[in-house]
């Protein structure tokens, strides 16, 4: 499993684990992507309404996806949720999981060119790309795209062999995030701030890799749709446009809420 610097996750991080233990109060899992260790999913965030039997959901040596509620590192302890995780989130992590192993078997391939090992890998350039990127795969896609984005971040062998491998192996597809906004304003230039704010919004995300649209739902929701390179840079991007077009319409004495689609 692909390994990562932090010891722990973060709160609401999407993590992948193995279901260890079933029992009537909730489940133990193991965080397979962070040295295995334990977490636990309450009965109450297995799954929506009342369990009758809480292996009609869950069973040992289960793949699941979950969310993060809480890391205690002290206690040893992760707090996580099955139920919160959407159908969309549930597929992008297990696509992302699998994305990222073939990542890590890139990376393996350039070290053994390099006459490095994993380990080594990891320690010189892995963790690296992972800060900057995201993920190991994110920033192989990053590689393919463009020879000389690694360049400055890792040392020039390094960089010079793992785009040779990114552009023969990676494919650069989009990724497209949606989600709706609504917006409102009781303001004689109701109609002009909110527009102003919507137009502001989109110019300040886009670029040549970054494409967001807004398209008119119906009074007062409008629908978002961002296409980048990655998921995370569709995610910030999303995030970034919506914070501004709200903080500018409350500014003007109105009202503003996100939500997400899928």
């Amino acid at each position: 499993m692909v390994r990562y610097k932090s010891e722990w996750p973060s709160v609401e991080e999407l993590v992948m684990c193995t279901v260890k233990k079933v029992f009537p109060q909730g489940a133990f899992v193991t965080l397979d992507e962070y040295g295995g260790k334990e977490g636990m999913v309450h009965i109450s965030e297995v799954a929506s309404g009342w369990i009758k039997n809480i292996r009609d959901h869950v069973r040992e040596n289960q793949k699941v996806v979950c969310k993060v509620l809480a890391v205690d590192p002290k206690r040893q302890q992760v707090d996580l949720s099955i139920r919160r995780v959407k159908d969309s989130e549930r597929r992008w992590k297990a696509q992302r999981v699998k994305l990222n192993q073939r990542a890590e078997k890139l990376l393996e391939l350039a070290a053994s060119k390099l006459g490095k090992t994993l380990d080594q890998a990891y320690e010189e350039v892995g963790f690296k790309l992972q800060e900057r990127f995201g993920d190991l795969h994110s920033a192989m896609e990053a590689a393919a795209r463009d020879s000389g984005s690694l360049v400055g971040l890792v040392d020039d062998p390094w960089a010079k062999t793992i785009a040779e491998l990114a552009r023969d192996s990676i494919q650069t597809p989009s990724y497209r995030v949606t989600g709706n906004v609504i917006l409102s304003s009781m303001a004689p230039n109701g109609v002009e701030i909110i527009k102003s704010a919507m137009i502001n919004a989109r110019d300040s995300v886009r670029d040549e890799d970054i494409n967001l649209e807004i398209y008119y739902v119906g009074a007062p929701r409008y629908r978002i749709e961002v296409t980048a390179p990655s998921y995370k840079a569709a995610e910030n991007a999303m995030q970034r446009a919506v914070e501004m077009m709200i903080e500018a319409v409350t500014k003007a004495g109105g009202k503003g809420e996100f939500q997400r689609s899928g």
